[in-house]
């Protein structure tokens, strides 16, 4: 049985800096892991230029393409739009609107590091997705 109706659907924004690491990761980990049963997206209080390249490569391994994605810088409609708000190391960069849900991931930034470096983060981010997607669709 298909829910068809979209307002009931729960949207989630990750946010973190640069949205070249640890959100985009999020992000592709949220749209493998919940289909369309959750809006998604991402977004950035200083995005980047790209993804960062072993991000991808990281989650290229996962069978997560994320080679389309664009860094987005944040807005205040996004943030609206959002039931869940998720950041990752943005601190007051972030706006906060009464009557959302905000968690704060504490995740090293991947900037810079290696992929075996990154591999870790990545299976945290995926741990805390499986769980963020239980609780919403349960």
């Amino acid at each position: 049985m298909m829910d068809t109706v979209t307002s009931s659907k729960p949207a989630v924004l990750f946010v973190c800096v640069h949205n070249a690491g640890r959100s985009q990761m999020a992000a592709g980990y949220l749209r493998h892991l919940a289909g369309d049963r959750i809006d998604v997206f991402s977004a950035g209080s200083e995005p980047a230029d790209r993804v960062n390249a072993v991000a991808v490569a990281a989650m290229a391994e996962e069978g997560i393409d994320l080679l389309g994605a664009q860094p987005a810088i944040l807005t205040t409609d996004a943030v609206r739009r959002a039931d869940v708000v998720v950041t990752m190391g943005c601190g007051d960069a972030c706006p906060v609107f009464p009557g959302k849900r905000y968690e704060d991931w504490e995740l090293t930034d991947p900037a810079g590091l290696p992929l075996e470096a990154v591999r870790p983060i990545r299976d945290d981010i995926r741990r805390r997705v499986e769980d963020l997607v239980a609780e919403l669709t349960a």
